[in-house]
């Protein structure tokens, strides 16, 4: 279906044909449409389309520790760098929700606009409207944490407007909104940024799209900068070039040893003619997989959007019902390491991952967890050992390199 392909080419997601078509029928239902119902790219209609497929879900200060090591971070670039503005970029930034909630910190903090600059992006055109009136229903601010104090954030920069609540026009002057998507985005025009928030993106992408994402990002990182990741996002990251921070905040990530680079496409008028080669064989279809792999194959996703969304318990629990289907399941031993570690049980962690990679010695993820975990206990040796055997499965990899 080409309006399918041309939704995944400009939302950069992994959009099933069946969640195209719903929203199709929608639009169609809405606008009386016939059957000739064709959007094409930049009409007003085309983005009535893509509003429908992207799920621009978020809330003020959501997951407050990604707030604070973003805060503790700008920082210390400031420190670091004197005289130079932090670029921080933040996308799918939904309807404002994150940027904004980074700006509060930063004026609360008394850094100013000209301290750090905040380019906020996404694929939703109604999304970037609603961000930029800067606009939030009381449901925005369910944030169940208490230590950031929202309510007086709330207080400071917001004034209630009915039934919802408006920014203050100062933190406005922190951030800019634009309809874009990750790979609209050039390094070469746009430049490096000190600090990138990704979350809720990846989770949506096929293992392709995620390392083609992962390119772009690395691309856009400063080489000293840091990304922001969803908890579940952080495993296919550093499968494709990026590493922990530390082991407790695991969704802090920086740019490994070894460059990963988004190839340009090549100028089709450069390209030589190619030699005539033979047909290639038929390709088999594969088999359908069978009831309890598919069971285990969408737990462990509903696993990762919880584990993205905070909710430890929930992804906990989807991991182990993962594992009652089939109990040597790697991926499942690691995802409930990764709960275990940001849930504040480390030893639990060690469990899983070792588990793990007794089931698949290179899983690099898991062997980067163990690394830190132990070096953070101070086993050094012992820390080593799991880092040289990342480092191996690493290069071994074959990552593309500039």
């Amino acid at each position: 279906m080409n309006l399918t392909r041309r939704l995944r080419a400009a939302t950069g997601l992994d959009l099933s044909v069946a969640a195209v078509e719903r929203a199709v029928r929608e639009r169609m239902h809405r606008t009386g449409a016939g059957i000739d119902y064709d959007p094409q790219p930049g009409t007003a209609e085309f983005d009535e389309l893509v509003d429908l497929v992207v799920v621009p879900e978020s809330w003020i200060l959501r997951d407050p520790a990604v707030f604070e090591a973003a805060l503790r971070f700008v920082q210390r670039r400031l420190l670091t760098h004197p005289g130079r503005q932090v670029r921080v970029l933040s996308l799918p930034c939904a309807g404002g929700e994150e940027p904004y909630s980074l700006a509060m910190l930063l004026a609360r903090a008394g850094l100013k606009p000209e301290h750090c600059r905040i380019d906020a992006l996404d694929v939703s055109h109604a999304a970037i409207e609603r961000a930029r009136a800067g606009r939030f229903t009381r449901n925005a601010f369910r944030n169940p944490r208490t230590d950031l104090d929202q309510e007086a954030l709330r207080t400071r920069f917001f004034s209630a407007d009915g039934d919802g609540y408006v920014i203050d026009p100062l933190l406005r002057a922190y951030v800019t909104f634009d309809q874009a998507n990750l790979f609209d985005l050039d390094p070469a025009r746009t430049g490096t940024y000190d600090l990138i928030f990704c979350r809720n993106l990846l989770i949506y992408f096929d293992a392709a799209m995620q390392a083609r994402a992962a390119a772009r990002l690395y691309a856009l990182l400063a080489d000293d900068g840091l990304l922001l990741a969803g908890y579940a996002e952080a495993p296919a990251l550093c499968r494709n070039g990026f590493g922990p921070r530390t082991p407790r905040d695991t969704f802090a990530l920086r740019r490994q040893a070894g460059r990963v680079t988004d190839l340009p496409r090549p100028d089709a008028r450069a390209m030589p003619r190619p030699a005539p080669t033979p047909a290639p064989a038929p390709v088999m279809p594969r088999p359908a997989p069978s009831p309890a792999a598919a069971a285990r194959r969408d737990l462990l996703a509903e696993a990762k959007r919880h584990a993205d969304a905070g909710r430890l318990a929930e992804a906990e629990q989807a991991c182990r019902a993962a594992l009652a289907l089939r109990g040597e399941d790697a991926e499942a031993w690691f995802l409930l390491g990764l709960t275990a570690e940001c849930a504040g049980r480390p030893q639990d962690a060690e469990r899983c991952w070792r588990r793990c990679v007794y089931l698949d010695p290179d899983h690099y993820e898991a062997l980067c967890g163990l690394a830190l975990l132990f070096e953070q206990r101070g086993d050094e040796a012992l820390g080593a050992d799991f880092r040289r055997r990342a480092a191996r499965i690493y290069a071994r990899r074959g990552s593309v390199t500039a």
